[in-house]
């Protein structure tokens, strides 16, 4: 791990990364619990994960373009998260309303969901040349999910998990502040050369193979960010041990994040790709067919480090490469937009639906998304 400079705030950017993926593994193991003790539907909880989702179609993409227009990227990505902190506190007006918790998800996570992709560029840009290293500050964010996601494990088998709005304040809190630590710089966004045309880039097959692999990929992870916690709990598993079963994935996560300079020094972005989509269509068998067995799930959470961690780092590495010459932000946003933000909506809802048919059909419908997108990605190339 590469240490602290004048030219690469290693420890403010990764403090950002560490409180961001705190939220998020507060966040996506618990939230659905949260919303079943409060008395939810799994069809409502699939409708709340889809909104917090869908906001990420369209608000990455806008402030993509505002930070691109304006030169004040880091100005934006601290007024996202004060904004996000703010809207979230009209939840404990009124607890119990579906309505009023999709109306104040949609307005705090458009928000939360804009920043992230922004906060991508400006990490690229104080990196420059040490690119490959993205993966040595990011990995903070996976230490930040560890500890939230165990924690909290632990603490709800204790006290009432009612008190989980309060750690996303707290949070949230955490990520605004950190945001004022970090300067801009726009390095990376190389202005001496010539502005190239988005609409040309992403013409291109290989950059929309790219993106609808990326898509699909999201639309198989719907019933594991929706319901995984559930289907531990309705298998019975403790609180105690659903945290470490997610914390198990993203340590593998970490993993992957250290070494993937090596990685990607050693093996092409195409065998990387594979390798991660393949492995992503045995985790979602594993989970859909033996959750019963604590060793087989074990297992399935290590292939997290494939189905999100080296798939990720390829992806940030492919953008990087298909929408350089000025177009860094635009690409980072959509790539958030269409996978995280479209994929995980449709994958949020059609689970929620899914679910309450039978959950391991939920799961080999995840798998089948896994395979469709494998075949598309022989159209990806580097």
């Amino acid at each position: 791990m590469f240490s602290s400079s004048a030219s690469v705030p290693y420890w403010r950017l990764s403090s950002f990364y560490f409180f961001y993926f705190a939220l998020v593994g507060a966040w996506m193991p618990f939230w659905p619990l949260y919303l079943q003790d409060s008395g939810f539907n799994p069809a409502d909880i699939g409708y709340l994960a889809g909104i917090l989702m869908a906001t990420k179609i369209v608000a990455p993409n806008i402030w993509s373009w505002l930070a691109d227009k304006t030169g004040q990227r880091m100005t934006i990505i601290r007024s996202g998260c004060l904004i996000a902190l703010v809207i979230f506190l009209g939840l404990f007006w009124n607890l119990d309303s579906f309505w009023w918790m999709a109306i104040i998800v949609a307005g705090y996570s458009f928000f939360w969901n804009a920043v992230l992709a922004q906060f991508e560029v400006v990490t690229l840009s104080h990196l420059g040349a040490r690119y490959q290293r993205y993966g040595q500050i990011r990995v903070w964010g996976s230490i930040g999910f560890i500890i939230a996601v165990t924690l909290l494990g632990y603490s709800f088998d204790v006290i009432s998990i009612v008190w989980l709005p309060w750690v996303v304040v707290f949070l949230l809190l955490g990520i605004w502040l950190s945001s004022l630590t970090v300067n801009e710089k726009h390095d990376w966004q190389t202005h001496q050369r010539e502005r190239r045309s988005l609409k040309g880039v992403i013409k291109q097959p290989a950059v929309i193979a790219f993106f609808v692999a990326c898509f699909l990929l999201q639309v198989s992870h719907g019933p594991y960010y929706t319901f995984f916690s559930v289907y531990l709990e309705d298998y019975g598993y403790s609180r105690t041990v659903t945290g470490l079963l997610w914390s198990l994935g993203v340590v593998a996560e970490v993993f992957v994040f250290i070494v993937m300079y090596k990685l990607l020094q050693r093996f092409s972005l195409r065998q990387i790709m594979f390798t991660s989509l393949i492995f992503s269509v045995i985790r979602w068998l594993l989970l859909g067919f033996y959750v019963d067995d604590w060793l087989i799930v074990v297992i399935a959470q290590i292939l997290h480090a494939a189905s999100f961690g080296s798939y990720h780092a390829f992806a940030v590495e492919m953008v990087r490469r298909f929408f350089n010459g000025g177009l860094e932000g635009q690409g980072m946003a959509m790539y958030s937009s269409l996978s995280f933000g479209a994929g995980g909506a449709v994958g949020a809802v059609l689970s929620g639906w899914v679910w309450e048919i039978n959950p391991t059909i939920t799961f080999v419908a995840a798998a089948l998304a896994c395979v469709l997108a494998t075949i598309i990605s022989y159209w990806v190339t580097e």
